[in-house]
């Protein structure tokens, strides 16, 4: 098991269980009267299931069933991964049923085909086969004798995209859906493409999803043919990099799978959940503006996690809202849910970055609809002295790039907080054009998307924009509130960009990341604007010089009154869950380190970011896990084309004579023209090397 940005940290089945103690007590705090938690009932789990699908292949199930569900039968709440069921997800899985089965639900969790124990290959990203089997696996659980025939899906990221995506098939049994930490565009909303610029996190990622495609099942499930079903993976597996590469615009590779290329498709209620420090959040707020079902939104001060191990904290006791919500829609009981806000939104006091591993100050607000009607745009315009509210002269100021400005918001993606979350700003906004506000005589509080409208030119054809949106303290810290990222040839649109036409002026608009925060009566609002962010983005392909305009240019914030009254707040809250157990295990922070030398005598500067998840033993099940990463990164002042990505990934598998090893590496480099992706991936049983395999692609730098 790895320490993974899209994995679930070991100690979950722990945390969830503590979840589960309190929800009797506060019952009648979570619900209207006419409506209690159900009594716990006992229930059985069933480690292994097959699903044989029509085409015969077989899918592999964990199951837990509530006591009585052949005679009496129940519904049915399942999720949909490629993370192994038996090893790698097992302590998450397990908390979540064992928490929530007993009130009556049964819980079965799926390997996608191709990966874990399941039959097959996978080759990709939400492909076709794998939303036509779920709809398959959904018929085949809604007709089980312990089912009576109404079907939940639930999920976090992969979860949830497959959460959306099978909703968008309309499948008659599925009744309702819980994504959480999904997105709705899988171009510029899935670590690949950001503001159609190349991240970090698309490698990172597929070095990870590397060994992901080709993970060995287990023999305690499969028997003896294990070994034949790893091989066929190792042999099948794609370059799978070079394929994200070779799609650099929105085209139908990413419109596949895009529940927002067609919203209306979605036919069965929604809950959105997210966290205001993970990446993919704004899904949720356009999912609530363009879904026509009825629908919910949760958004918590937490990253990429479910609510009840949230980091940052507080949490809350999700499993009680999620019977609420199930019992709704898949018993047809009136729980009360569907009469509260639509959306409910934690409004930050403080980034969670100045107060991390505490629990972020703040208060719950509510929206009865979103966008909220009392919720308006207030403008302030980017003037030679600063923010102010007032255009001032039009005058020319310059960006040029600068290839190590990024280093204090390294990270599209902060998975491992205490090494990524972003640090006081400081350092990259004195090399960046910033604007900053008076000192504010009231606090002011914004919820939505901020929007940067930049009046800008370009030396060259291609070039970026990155808007970061901070509040500075009278002791001078900046903390990230936002930021927006646009490829300027992507300025009409990420299907059909234009190369720009140099020393021509552009209005373009850069929306930023939602974001519910208070700036502080005393602070300052700052807008810092750069052409780099390395190492999250990718350098243009040249050196690149930007006019910017004042007076023209102008940032949009989403003002909330905030005496704006808020209904209480029906869940019960979790706090301080990530200080405990940081407390409880401070060597398991030793394990993730990031370390900066340089820049040397040629002005380079490099970066090397070690994950290492050290032996844990599945006690029931005997299986020891291990992984990790490290990552490389360099690039030397001056010089877009000197950066350098490299990235180790591997994760290990043993119990007895079963043992091993997935190794995968790659590496990227670029010239103004090409891209150039190596990538491989080692297998090994014991120390036998059993399968290897490198790939060195070119591709043609389109417009990024």
């Amino acid at each position: 098991m790895s320490v993974s940005r899209r994995h679930f940290l070991a100690g979950t089945s722990a945390v969830m269980a503590g979840t589960c103690i309190a929800p009797r007590a506060l019952a009648a705090t979570t619900a209207p009267s006419t409506w209690n938690l159900p009594a716990k009932r006992p229930f059985q789990h069933i480690e292994n299931e097959w699903i044989t699908l029509k085409d015969g292949t077989r899918l592999a199930a964990r199951m837990w069933l509530p006591e009585g569900a052949h005679t009496s039968p129940v519904p049915v709440v399942w999720e949909y991964l490629p993370y192994r069921k038996r090893d790698s997800e097992r302590q998450r899985d397990t908390g979540f049923a064992e928490a929530f089965a007993p009130y009556g639900f049964a819980f079965v969790r799926v390997d996608i085909r191709g990966s874990g124990d399941s039959d097959g290959v996978l080759l990709g990203e939400y492909l076709q086969q794998e939303q036509d089997d779920a709809v398959e696996v959904i018929a085949w659980l809604a007709r089980q004798p312990w089912s009576n025939g109404s079907v939940g899906m639930r999920g976090i990221s992969w979860g949830g995209f497959s959460s959306l995506q099978a909703a968008a098939l309309a499948p008659a049994a599925l009744k309702a859906i819980i994504p959480q930490c999904a997105s709705d565009n899988r171009y510029t909303d899935d670590a690949h493409y950001v503001g159609g610029a190349l991240t970090l996190d698309n490698y990172d990622w597929g070095a990870e999803f590397k060994t992901v495609l080709v993970g060995p099942p287990d023999p305690a499930i499969v028997g003896a043919r294990w070994r034949e079903m790893w091989l066929e993976r190792l042999k099948a597996t794609p370059p799978i990099l070079a394929e994200w590469l070779s799609h650099q615009h929105y085209d139908a590779f990413w419109q596949h799978g895009s529940v927002a290329v067609n919203y209306s498709n979605i036919k069965c209620p929604v809950y959105a959940v997210d966290g205001q420090i993970d990446s993919y959040r704004d899904f949720l707020p356009r999912l609530l503006a363009n879904l026509q079902v009825p629908r919910k939104g949760l958004m918590g001060p937490w990253g990429h996690k479910y609510p009840q191990i949230a980091d940052a904290g507080p949490g809350l006791d999700w499993v009680t809202e999620e019977v609420r919500w199930w019992s709704q829609w898949l018993l047809g009981v009136d729980t009360g849910i569907m009469k509260e806000p639509m959306l409910r939104v934690f409004m930050e006091e403080q980034t969670a970055a100045e107060v991390w591993p505490r629990d972020v100050p703040g208060r719950w607000v509510t929206e009865k609809s979103w966008p909220g009607s009392h919720i308006q745009p207030t403008t302030l315009f980017l003037n030679p002295d600063g923010l102010s509210d007032q255009p001032g002269a039009a005058a020319t100021r310059i960006c040029r790039s600068d290839e190590t400005l990024g280093l204090t918001k390294r990270e599209w993606f902060p998975w491992n907080l205490n090494i990524d979350l972003p640090p006081d700003q400081t350092p990259d906004d004195k090399r960046s054009l910033t604007f900053d506000s008076v000192p504010l005589t009231r606090d002011t509080e914004i919820l939505g998307r901020p929007t940067a409208t930049i009046r800008v030119s370009s030396n060259e054809p291609v070039a970026k924009l990155v808007v970061r949106i901070n509040e500075v303290t009278p002791d001078g810290k900046s903390w990230s509130v936002s930021y927006g990222v646009l490829n300027l040839t992507h300025r009409d649109g990420h299907e059909a960009p234009n190369p720009l036409q140099p020393g021509h002026h552009y209005d373009v608009e850069v929306p930023c990341y939602f974001t519910a925060h208070r700036f502080k009566k005393g602070n300052r609002i700052r807008v810092a604007l750069s052409e780099s962010l390395w190492p999250m983005l990718w350098p243009s392909p040249r050196p690149v010089t930007l006019e910017i305009t004042t007076g023209a240019s102008r940032l949009s914030l989403p003002v909330r009154p905030k005496d704006t009254a808020s209904d209480p707040m029906p869940i019960a809250l979790l706090k301080d869950r990530v200080r405990k157990r940081v407390a409880a295990d401070p060597g398991g922070l030793r394990n993730q380190t990031i370390t900066q030398t340089g820049p040397d005598a040629e002005g380079r500067v490099m970066l090397h970011k070690m994950l290492r998840d050290p032996p844990e033993t599945l006690i029931d099940i005997g299986t020891t896990m291990s992984g990790g990463s490290d990552w490389f990164m360099s690039i030397k002042e001056g010089d877009p084309n000197s950066s350098v990505w490299k990235l180790e990934w591997f994760s290990h598998l043993k119990r007895g004579d079963w043992d091993t090893t997935l190794q995968s590496t790659l590496e990227l480099t670029s010239s103004a023209d090409e891209f150039r992706m190596k990538e491989s991936i080692r297998a090994l049983e014991g120390d036998k090397v059993v399968f290897e395999r490198q790939w060195d692609n070119r591709i043609k730098r389109n417009l990024v």
